[in-house]
């Protein structure tokens, strides 16, 4: 009966659990058949959770880390500040291939840092710029979270974070800048200088961000990115990720796992999205002929993309 009626509450310790009059059996019985879940050591929540993307974290599996976070919170006690890819979560931010297995903590302080199963404590100055709130958790800011993780994490995972710290409310280059500047002697500061100044809040997704990325390590030139189209009338036509100038032009296109790498409007069906970007497609083609799509295959197995783009932005005599 509590389980029902607590459904989307929590978490939970074990002697709450008891108090409301759940015996171990009990808890154990509802943890078999879904009425509760363990979001962390120790803390559970009514109802079943989400399971592990296998291609990334998923809306649910940001869910899962959220009540992680909650969790682990309640658990500890002592106030802390949520940060790094915990951070990056809760703010909505893109977390491509970085693990969410441990719940991220900062406290302002010179030691004590720790790392469990399910928790990673860091240590280090905090300022009152550095945290903000999100849901009513003290969570470190999207330009501090994208600075944190590029102290820490590869270029490319560091990159997708940042560009989308830059797409974020009321966060532009000035706050990253800002934060990397108070990053001053730390561990891992020049790794985190490179990613600022690669960073770029017009790659609108975690496959643009690793294009751009693929694109400049191959020595191909740069694109303008989220050029603007306009058809011969002068109307618009489309916003493309990615424009070489040239005769003729090339037009370049990640598509994700939305159906034609778009996301369906309200009201719009998978079979009207199919046939307005025909449309669009055609259109494009009218104006710049080179148009060249990729996937995440493409990215992961690149060298067909490149001598694709290669030999479109070679000039001809």
């Amino acid at each position: 009966m509590f389980l029902d009626a607590a459904a989307g509450a929590g978490p939970y310790r074990r002697t709450d659990l008891h108090s409301a009059g759940l015996a171990d059996s009990g808890i154990a019985r509802a943890l078999r058949d879904g009425r509760l879940s363990r979001v962390c050591r120790g803390m559970y929540v009514p109802g079943p959770q989400a399971s592990r993307s296998r291609s990334g974290p998923d809306d649910q599996e940001a869910a899962r880390h959220i009540l992680a976070v909650r969790g682990v919170l309640a658990r500890l006690g002592a106030p802390a500040v949520v940060s790094h890819v915990s951070a990056a979560v809760l703010h909505g931010l893109d977390v491509w291939n970085l693990p969410l297995d441990l719940v991220h903590l900062t406290r302002n302080r010179a030691s004590g840092a720790r790392r469990g199963r399910d928790l990673h404590l860091h240590v280090g100055p905090l300022s009152d710029a550095d945290v903000t709130r999100v849901g009513g958790i003290a969570v470190t800011t999207p330009a501090r979270t994208a600075i944190d993780i590029a102290r820490e994490r590869p270029f490319a995972q560091a990159l997708v974070v940042a560009d989308a710290a830059l797409r974020a409310p009321h966060t532009d280059r000035a706050d990253l800048d800002g934060a990397l500047r108070a990053a001053a002697g730390r561990t891992g500061v020049r790794n985190a200088a490179r990613v600022v100044a690669f960073a770029d809040g017009r790659s609108a997704s975690p496959g643009e961000s690793l294009s751009r990325l693929l694109f400049h390590r191959s020595g191909l030139p740069e694109p303008v990115l989220q050029r603007e189209i306009t058809g011969w009338n002068g109307e618009r036509v489309a916003t493309v990720d990615f424009w070489w100038d040239g005769t003729p032009p090339v037009i370049g296109e990640f598509d994700g796992e939305s159906t034609y790498g778009r996301l369906l409007r309200p009201g719009q069906t998978p079979g009207r999205a199919v046939v307005e970007e025909k449309i669009r497609e055609d259109l494009l083609r009218e104006l710049a002929p080179e148009v060249v799509r990729w996937t995440w295959r493409d990215l992961k197995e690149p060298q067909h993309l490149l001598s694709r783009l290669r030999r479109r932005l070679t000039p001809h005599p």
